[in-house]
Order: C-alpha cells, then structure tokens, then sequence
C-alpha cells in the first residue's frame, strides 16, 4: 500500500474531544483495556493528556521547520567570503525541510485515528502552547522507531533485547515450543512493543504495557496498520546536526518496520495494555498471575524502585522468572515537585532478595540507547543485566 492510499484512508474523527466540554471516552480497540473500569476523573484527566500529546504531534511540523530556518538565517547572515566556502549549506538545509514533511506524513497518518489526515493544525487545540521538551518527545518517538524497527536498531537490539530473550528460553528450555503459549510474559515499558512481539514469536504469550501516549500510538500503528516490510522512511537524526562526520549522516534514512508485524504462533496471545504499571496489576486479577516479567531500561522510571520491585513480586507465580537489563537513572531524581528514591546497584539487589527473590545470574552490559551510530557523541550505558528467580516459598518477602 502507497503513502498516498494511506493518506486517503480516512480511520477516524476528532470531533468528540474538540472543545474542553465535551470529553468523550475514546474507545477504539486499540489497547486491552476495559473503559468500563476507568474512574470518571481518571478519565477525563488522561483523555486531556491525550489531547496535548496529539496537539505537540500536529506542531511538530511547523517547531521543527522554524528551527530549521533559524539555521537559514544564521547562514545568510555570515559574512559573503564565509558563505562562499561552503556554498551547499542552504540545499542542505532545504533538504532538511522536505525531509521534515515526510516526517509529518507519517505522524499524521500514525495519529489519524484520532484526527483525520488533512486536519488543519492551527485550527485544533488554539490556545495550547508548547513547550521544547514535549517537541522533544516526538522527536524521541521518531528515534525509538530506529532503535525498535528498523535494520540500523539491530545493534540495539542484539546488545539489550538478544540477551533477555536467550535468558528466557534457556529457563524455559524444558517447555516445547508448541506449548511456550501456556507461558503468560509481561513487558511493562514495552515502548514501541518490538521486545514484546519478538518474544510473542518465539511462542510464548506475552503483554507488553506502557505508559506513554506518545509510545501507544506509534506501537499501535506499527504493530496493526502496516501492510510490508519498509513501508515508510523516516529521518529521525535530521533535528541535530552536531556532531556528524559526513552530511550524508545527517541526512539517513530510516526504512520501518524492518519486519512485518503478524503471523504469531498459534495458541499465542499477543496484547498492549496502556496504563501506569503499578495502577493496572495491583488488582487482586494479577496476583501471582505471570510466569515471567522482562523488564528493559525500565527500573529507573519509578518514583519508589521499591513499589515496582514488590509488586513484581506480587504477581509472579512462585518459581517464575525475572529478567532485567537497563541502567539506574532516575527520571524523577531532578524533578523537585515528584519523589524518587534512587537506590545504589547493590542496594536494589539487596531489595530484590528482600521481596523473595534470589538472583540465579548477574553481569553487566554496555549499550546505547537510540544512538545514531554514525555520530561523533555516543552515551553508554553500563547495564545491570541479570537473571532472578521467586523463591517457592516467598522466603526472604518483607
């Protein structure tokens, strides 16, 4: 299928939750979630957060194409011998300006669910200013399709998701393949859910949840509204031009999905439930309900690391497994208004005993994490991977 027949696809209206009075429960099948079970007041105040994550979506267009020629007019205001030197720079900076709407194609169509493709943008949500922090999150979205589904994000994967997912096979290695889909497996901060759907193809059946209104909607729309392989290119490194060695970096491609989504085995069942981890699995539903939890760069999202590692404990099934990979950085450890409790490595093994757990292997791992790996400036993280089991008995559980 073209751009252009998804493009004249029309997939939904925005006009239920247009106006602040008129809050509407956007029930559209995407997610496993009952709306039924959501507080009034839950509601309303998720379906406004809803509306200001598609409102810095539809702006990402005309954000990005204002930065992009503030770099115009610094060039032009360069003395007449400097410009001279690298007379190419505004073709580049005009290719960046194409590339920012083939950006915007595809938001638009990866959100048109909830806003219809030739929706004017200046027209929706007047009143809603932006701040560059969420710009900066589309942005973020924009890479995590790289690092989740494209060929350049193997190396990603095979540093962070190659490792849990061999863990988890070599502890189930005594389960046959056509009987993996008995196995429930939960991926909370399953992000764009590639972690998730790989592991729902090897067999077992497996929920990835996630938080992020930004994530739902592009894992919707890559997990259930593509028709092949590479059906869209994108340019998510073209926001920043430091620290590239050649132009060309600055301007690659990236081809999505590297696989088709679908065709999971038989018996398996594949699901994303959206929602904040501790407030969907506390319900007595869940208890010691999962047969494994991976947990991927996702540890250090909590405010108390302590109420994630409880509840991780609550709803394993005794003898289940437990697999981690990520870093400790605290997203809330800046934030004066939010608490954080931020644990040292060793004392986040010590709570992992405390909640009954005892840790069968532990090591560290070096990754990025939505790297451009062509650039001159990479982070590395050294990450706490390992292997942890819940003791029959509970033993050690506070």
């Amino acid at each position: 299928m073209s751009l252009e027949d998804l493009r004249n696809q029309k997939k939904g209206s925005y006009e239920s939750v247009q106006d602040e009075s008129d809050i509407t429960y956007l029930n559209n099948g995407i997610f496993a979630n009952n709306p039924d079970t959501f507080k009034e007041d839950d509601r309303i105040e998720e379906e406004k957060h809803l509306r200001n994550v598609l409102n810095t979506f539809l702006h990402y267009e005309i954000y990005s194409q204002n930065m992009n020629n503030k770099k115009k007019i610094d060039f032009k205001k360069l003395p007449e011998n400097h410009k001279k030197l690298f007379p190419d720079v505004l073709n580049k900076l005009n290719t960046i300006d194409e590339y920012i709407k083939i950006n915007t194609h595809f938001i638009k169509l990866m959100i048109q669910d909830y806003v219809p493709y030739d929706s004017d943008s200046t027209k929706l949500f007047q009143g809603r200013s932006l701040k560059q922090l969420e710009v900066d999150k589309v942005r973020s979205t924009l890479k995590q399709f790289a690092r989740d589904w494209s060929d350049q994000g193997k190396i990603e994967r095979d540093e962070t998701y190659t490792p849990i997912i061999n863990a988890l096979l070599d502890f189930y290695k005594d389960i046959p393949e056509e009987e993996r889909g008995e196995l429930n497996i939960l991926v909370p901060g399953a992000g764009l859910g590639r972690l998730a759907y790989d592991i729902t193809k090897l067999g077992f059946s497996t929920q990835g949840n996630e938080f992020s209104f930004y994530m739902l909607l592009g894992s919707n729309f890559i997990l259930n509204c593509m028709s092949e392989p590479k059906q869209f290119r994108i340019y998510p490194w073209i926001h920043s031009l430091s620290n590239s060695v050649k132009v060309e970096d600055q301007l690659e491609s990236i081809d999505i999905p590297d696989v088709l989504p679908g065709n999971i085995p038989k018996n398996t069942n594949f699901s994303m439930v959206a929602g904040d981890f501790i407030e969907v699995y506390k319900t007595p539903s869940y208890k010691e309900y999962w047969d494994g939890i991976v947990t991927c760069f996702f540890m250090d999202t909590a405010k108390n690391i302590l109420e994630y590692i409880e509840l991780i404990s609550q709803i394993l099934k005794p003898n289940a497994v437990w697999i981690n990979l990520g870093p400790l950085l605290y997203h809330f450890e800046d934030m004066y208004s939010e608490p954080s409790i931020e644990l040292s490595l060793e004392e986040f093994f010590e709570a992992i005993k405390m909640f009954g757990f005892t840790i069968k292997e532990s090591k560290r791992i070096e990754t990025t994490y939505c790297c451009n790996q062509k650039s001159m400036l990479k982070y590395k993280y050294n990450c706490s991977f390992f292997v942890a089991v819940k003791n029959p008995d509970n033993s050690n559980n506070i």
